[in-house]
Formats: C-alpha cells, sequence, structure tokens
C-alpha cells in the first residue's frame, strides 16, 4: 500500500484550553484556526499547525520533564533574535541558548509543561 503523508498535525493534551489558546496566540504568535465547543482547537502559523485539547483525566502530571523530553520542535531562522524576542516575555526558558553540532538551539515550555524546541539548524 502506498500512500502519501500531507501534513503531520501534533495534538497536545493541555489542562486548561483557554490558558493553552491565550500561550500559543498571545505569546508565540500563532492564529486560533478553529475551536470545538470548550475541549478542543487548532492554531496556526505559516502553515503549521497544533491541535489542543482538553485532557479531563489530567493528574498531577510534573511540570517539567528533563529538558531533552521535547514534545514539539520548531525549525527557525535566526534563533538568536527568536531567543531575544522569546526572553522578553513571560516564557520559561527551560535550556538557554546553545550551539549544538547540528546548530543552535533553545528550549521553551508551555503552561502545561511540553516543553518546545527553537533549532536554527546549520
Amino acid at each position: 500500500m502506498e500512500f502519501q503523508i500531507n501534513q503531520i498535525t501534533p495534538l497536545l493534551l493541555v489542562r486548561d484550553l483557554e490558558r493553552a489558546i491565550t500561550f500559543y496566540v498571545e505569546q508565540l504568535g500563532f492564529s486560533l484556526t478553529f475551536r470545538y465547543e470548550d475541549f478542543y482547537a487548532g492554531i496556526e502559523m505559516n502553515g503549521n499547525v497544533i491541535h489542543l485539547k482538553t485532557d479531563y483525566q489530567w493528574t498531577d502530571k510534573p511540570e517539567h520533564r528533563n529538558n531533552d523530553d521535547v514534545d514539539l520542535l520548531f525549525s527557525v531562522d535566526n534563533v538568536e533574535a527568536v531567543y531575544e524576542e522569546i526572553s522578553k516575555k513571560h516564557i520559561e526558558i527551560v535550556q538557554p541558548l546553545r550551539e549544538m553540532p547540528y546548530g543552535k538551539e533553545f528550549y521553551t515550555a508551555d503552561p502545561d509543561g511540553h516543553v518546545i524546541a527553537f533549532v536554527e539548524a546549520i
């Protein structure tokens, strides 16, 4: 069987949908593309889509896991400028800007502890 994947859309389970939407839209600059009732939404930036879904079974998940446990990886140009902009906001940096063999990167976390990597490849 052959098929083509046209797009992959990550789905993040969140404790509070409104808080998650606010973070991704107001802090990171995504746009809200749809909302289904009070438990499901889609956000988008430059054709890249993430779905957010309320996890009604949420337990006391750890605020953060190991900093290397990345949930989302955003490939960006000029990661230093992105780091400067993010650093001015009330967004937790869990891994400061660093150089790695494959490029420069830094990690942040959303309000539910999902680790987001911003990477500029060599």
